[in-house]
Formats: C-alpha cells, structure tokens, sequence
C-alpha cells in the first residue's frame, strides 16, 4: 500500500521509472514519529547530516586549511565561511531531490538523460569517488603513522578493515554507522578545542577573520590559497552520499509528509555543515596561532605540522591529539566515502549485487592504487598523489553539481516540492562560481 502511496505521490518526469531503492539493504528502516513534540521527530533525522559534514573536514581539506593559517594567519577565515554556505546550500538541494524524487542524484541522473549521457556521468563519479577515497586512506594511514609509527604502507592496507567495520555496523542497524561517526567527531571536536585553547589565539583578530577583505583578490598569494579552500571544499560524493542516506528515514509518502521531511534534513545537515566550518575554522585557527605567529609560514605538510606542535605549544600531548583528530576524519571519511560508492554504483548501473561484494569493490578499487604509489614510492609519493586527487576532484565536480541544480529546479520531476525560484537562482549562482574556481585551479595546476 505504501508503495502504491508513493506511486501517486512522487512525480514522474522522467524519462525512465524509478528502479530500486538508494541503499535497499536500510532504505526506510529508521522509524519516524508521526505524532508527539516536533523536536521528538526531529531527532530522528540527526545523522545523516553528519555522514555529510565528514567531507567537508577530510585530510585532504587539512593541508588547505593549514597552509592558509600559516601563511596569512586569520585573513582566509571568511573563505572557509563562504565555503560553509555553499556547501549548506547544495545539501539542501541533496536532500530536497531525495524526498521529492524518491531518487538520489546517480537515480536521477540515470532516469533523466540517455544512456551515452548516464554512463559517461557516471565512469566520471566512479573516478571521483577513487580519487576521494585515495585521498583518505592516505590519510588514515598518515594519522597512524604519526600516533603509532605504523609504515605508510601497512597503514594504507590496515583502513583495507573499515569496510567489515560497516558490514557490521549495517547489520546492527544504519543508526550505528551514524553513531561510529558522530562519536569520532566528538573526539576530534575536543582534541581541537584542547589545541586551541593551549594556542590561546587572539580572539579579536579570529572575529576580524570571518570578514570579508579586498586584501585576498588583491594579493595573488592569498587569492591561490582561497581558491584552494573553496574549490576543494564541496566533494562530489558528498551529493551522492547526502541523496541517498536521506532515504534510510521511513517518513512518509503524502506530501506534508515529505515537506515535514525536507524541513527536518534541511535542519539536520545545516547544523552538522555549521560544526564542520567549527572543525575547519579551528585547524586554520590552530595554524595561525602557532605557526604564523612564530613566523613558520611555509606550513602545509600535515607531518610537519605535527612535528612541530610540541616545541610551540610547549607540551607533548599537542602532537599525539593532533594525530588523534587526523586519524578520526580518515576513518570517518574512509567509511562515508565507501558508502558514497555504493551509492554511485548501484543508482547509475542499477546491479544487484551481495552488500558485502559492493564494497569490497568499492574498497578495493581505491586501496589497490593507493597501495601500489605507497610501497613504491614511499612518502613523497602519497604527497603528490593527494595533490592528483583534489585536481580530479575539481574536474569532476561541476558534473554533479549542474545536475542536481537542474533535478531540483524542475517542476516536472519535483512535483511539490520543486525548489523555489530564489533557491535555484541562488544555487546556480553557486554552481557557476565554482566551476570557475575549479577552472581557475586547474588553469593554475596545468600551467605552474
């Protein structure tokens, strides 16, 4: 019956039917409350948002933020802002294409443009989500190098075992994944706030950071390193991730149903997006306070920067947290990059597959290259290698993000819950900006 519902409550402006469901193994299998105190039902949407706020804080987002803060102190603040309301806005659009559609974004993309189109969107996220997920387990594996010594090369395959880790999770119940995830952001949230407080930075010049100064299009230094900030910090499998873990929530088919739905996903990825600007701002703070300060401007290394806490800081413990809070984001952005890639693969190729099987493929498709670069070349090699990665991640991005601007301003394949004229102005303004930052990044990459 409930399928039945959906059917006559889902637009249909497609130009093939919906297939099944994003993520079917949990697909509607967290309950919602229909009745009781509105922050009651609420609560039953916290999660996802958070899965997607681990984007916009993984290891490769660190060396940006870390470069900026020891270079120009607290002046690119404001970047990492309007970094923040672009990414807020886009997972908004994620979560109203979604409920609106019954679809995620790689559905969408399948049952919206013919196949040549669809195939070629989707070997362009499948690089997209190899190159995301090189750029964490290459992190993952930094971060247990520096807190237990472990080589780069048995680390790279150690992150190999997150994927049994969600087998397992999955098998409990999706809310435990959310659960590994929320519990590692605390821990890094109070690894920074202890670094922070021991920089003790000065907090007039932090607020003067988050406005905006004609300094950063004026010096081409500053105007490089922002770049980097902004165009590295909206990943294309956060848009498939976000589509598709909406889902998980059984909230309804009816239209008030789905708008009360939208408004509660909205909400919850706008508050975790909020905690990840606090992560970022915190490492660009961090950098600024220790580094800029002490007149080490040349700080990007995320090896570096460790070695260096101790002496600024003054106590041991400095480095060990730093090195605590980057293996968290790795395996925290390990876990939801694998999941991204599920996503991608079942909803452009629409295979049934054992969940097991899938992100065993998934895994194995980022951890083999990654492997291979590690043990051949060492560390200098998993340095340019993560520079690889962000500058594929750039390419690939605007095919995501057109798309899901597109899906969403379309009455045809909304139906209600189309998106209103201002948000998809608004959106498009967002989608056209970067794709000129990214255009700008490579021309510089290309060219240098």
């Amino acid at each position: 019956m409930d399928q039945v519902r959906q059917a006559a409550d889902t637009p249909e402006g497609w130009r093939r039917a919906r297939g099944e469901a994003s993520l079917s193994d949990v697909h509607r299998s967290i309950a919602v409350r229909t009745s009781g105190p509105g922050w009651r039902r609420a609560a039953a949407f916290v999660g996802p948002g958070y899965l997607v706020a681990v984007g916009y804080m993984d290891p490769g987002n660190w060396a940006t933020s870390l470069a900026g803060g020891s270079k120009f102190g607290y002046t690119l603040l404001v970047v990492a802002l309007v970094s923040n309301i672009m990414a807020i806005v886009l997972q908004a659009l994620c979560a109203r294409l979604a409920i609106g559609s019954g679809r995620d974004l790689a559905q969408a993309c399948r049952d919206a443009f013919p196949k040549p189109v669809a195939y070629s969107l989707w070997f362009l996220a499948e690089i997209a989500i190899i190159a995301t997920d090189i750029a964490e387990v290459i992190g993952t594996a930094i971060g247990l190098n520096l807190i237990f010594g472990i080589p780069l090369e048995i680390g790279v395959l150690i992150t190999a075992l997150d994927v049994f880790l969600i087998l397992y999770l999955q098998k409990l119940g999706f809310r435990w994944v959310e659960a590994l995830i929320i519990t590692l952001l605390g821990v890094i949230a109070v690894c920074f706030a202890i670094q922070i407080f021991l920089a003790d930075p000065e907090w007039g010049a932090v607020i003067r950071g988050f406005a905006p100064t004609t300094e950063i299009v004026t010096n081409p230094e500053m105007l490089y390193l922002a770049l980097g900030i902004l165009g590295a910090t909206v990943m294309p499998h956060n848009l498939y991730l976000h589509s598709g873990i909406v889902q998980t929530r059984d909230y309804g088919s009816s239209v008030p149903e789905r708008r009360q739905a939208l408004k509660y996903a909205t909400i919850d990825s706008t508050v975790a997006l909020m905690f990840a600007l606090l992560i970022n701002a915190s490492i660009l703070i961090l950098a600024a306070a220790t580094f800029n300060k002490t007149g080490q401007t040349g700080v990007a290394e995320l090896g570096e920067a460790h070695s260096l806490l101790a002496p600024l800081l003054g106590l041991a413990i400095a480095p060990t947290l730093f090195g605590i809070a980057l293996l968290c984001c790795g395996i925290n952005s390990t876990v939801t990059a694998t999941l991204a890639g599920q996503i991608v693969m079942e909803g452009f190729l629409h295979i049934k597959l054992a969940p097991w099987l899938r992100r065993l493929i998934t895994r194995g498709i980022a951890i083999i290259p990654a492997a291979i670069v590690t043990i051949w070349y060492g560390e200098s090699g998993t340095a340019k290698l993560l520079i690889l990665t962000q500058v594929v991640l750039s390419l690939q991005l605007s095919f995501a993000v057109f798309p899901l601007v597109m899906f969403t301003a379309s009455k045809a394949k909304m139906g209600a819950l189309v998106s209103p004229r201002w948000l998809s102005a608004f959106a498009m303004f967002i989608a056209v900006v970067i794709a000129l930052l990214n255009v700008k990044l490579l021309s510089d990459f290309v060219f240098a």
